[in-house]
């Protein structure tokens, strides 16, 4: 069974990265685009969305970027440069997702490390409950007619309290 899910799991790997390569090989001749870039570019108005995306059909950012995007692709320039010059010209904020160097591994990490946290300490408060359920003796007819009379004196015992406050 441990054999099976290895050469499973093997196989995922192999397919995974075998369609990453393939992907990144058919995109890595592909010409620029002005979407392409300003995917990677965060509108400055305030609406929260990218330059590609930005839905305000005069804003003050989106337009003349997507305009100064296009010029720099005719001039030659690839993605990469381009993204480089608005994140010199604007600083980090501009960019649509943080870079993956210096403090902005941690925007990157924290979202897995944290799932991986909630599971064990799901797992370890799962097993702990599944431990201690086993401890709890279950109810026997002894105890059962034990309840039966502690459950008619109280009766009793409420039945006199009742009388008395009349």
């Amino acid at each position: 069974m441990r054999a099976r899910a290895f050469v499973m799991v093997g196989s995922l790997a192999i397919v995974t990265i075998t369609t990453f390569a393939f992907v990144r090989a058919t995109t890595a001749g592909s010409a620029v685009s002005v979407g392409d870039v300003a995917q990677g570019l965060t509108c400055q108005c305030g609406c929260g969305l990218t330059v590609a995306n930005c839905n305000m059909p005069s804003c003050s950012f989106a337009v003349p970027t997507r305009l100064e995007i296009e010029k720099m692709i005719g001039e030659g320039k690839s993605r990469a440069q381009i993204i480089a010059s608005f994140r010199a010209k604007y600083g980090e904020k501009v960019l649509s997702a943080p870079t993956t160097e210096g403090f902005n591994v941690l925007a990157w990490i924290m979202p897995f490390a944290a799932v991986l946290l909630g599971g064990v300490i799901m797992a370890i408060t799962f097993a702990r409950w599944r431990r201690f359920s086993g401890d709890i003796a279950p109810a026997t007819p002894a105890s059962r007619s034990n309840g039966a009379a502690v459950d008619s004196e109280m009766r009793e015992r409420l039945a006199r309290e009742v009388k008395d406050q009349l």
